[in-house]
């Protein structure tokens, strides 16, 4: 079991060195499709209306300045909340690459204690996977659902994600991508099968809008 563990992490830190690799070295021209800017974001979805907030700049140095949104969405009666970033890289050959948040939860004082993968669904597209965590702070817990999202493609893998990368480089000439991150504080007493349930809802309210702020 220690064997097969290194050589997946062998091969997964292999994959990722070859892109950069193929990418720094790929000099071909890009393409760059028009998109809307995320700013302009719906606001209100349903019944939930959002506030903005900015990412500190040690943050937003790691992560390679993207542009993004990072909005709290409250329901009418402000008894829940669901906070939604979306960062969108239109190149990452220099680079600047989307980063899974589980390396950034404990920096921030959250500890996990449930990941797993589950299934997204949304009108005319495949079922796809994404990253569901259970994280701590205190007595606070939260459930989080991130996956990466490039040319209507649903990844929940970060290695996966590299591969796609080098292949779209290849065939499309395109190295954008992004990642997008929902969480929401859990209600007292409530289960995480609930939790995924209720920050489900909204999420299938917002999937259908992003191949226009991130091109398909």
């Amino acid at each position: 079991m220690a064997n097969s563990s290194a050589a997946r992490f062998t091969l997964a830190l292999l994959l990722i060195a070859l892109a950069a690799v193929f990418l720094y070295a790929h000099n071909r021209s890009e393409t760059f499709p028009p998109k809307v800017p995320l700013q302009l974001f719906p606001e209100q979805i349903g019944t939930w209306q959002a506030s903005d907030k900015e990412l500190p700049e040690g943050e937003l140095n790691i992560l390679g300045y993207p542009e993004y949104i990072l909005r709290s969405y409250n329901n009418h009666d402000k008894t829940e909340k669901i906070n939604l970033f979306i960062a969108y890289y239109k190149t990452q050959r220099t680079g600047e690459t989307p980063h899974s948040p589980q390396n950034c939860l404990p920096g921030s004082g959250f500890t996990p204690i449930e990941k797993t993968r589950v299934t997204l669904t949304m009108p005319g597209h495949e079922p796809f996977p994404v990253n569901r965590y259970i994280v701590v702070k205190g007595e606070d817990r939260s459930i989080v659902l991130y996956w990466f999202w490039t040319h209507n493609r649903g990844v929940a893998s970060e290695y996966w994600n590299k591969y796609y990368l080098v292949r779209d480089s290849i065939r499309l000439h395109r190295s954008d991508g992004s990642m997008i991150r929902f969480d929401s504080p859990m209600l007292p007493g409530e289960t995480s099968v609930a939790a995924q349930e209720r920050i489900a809802l909204f999420v299938r309210s917002v999937l259908p809008m992003l191949n226009v702020y991130i091109p398909r």
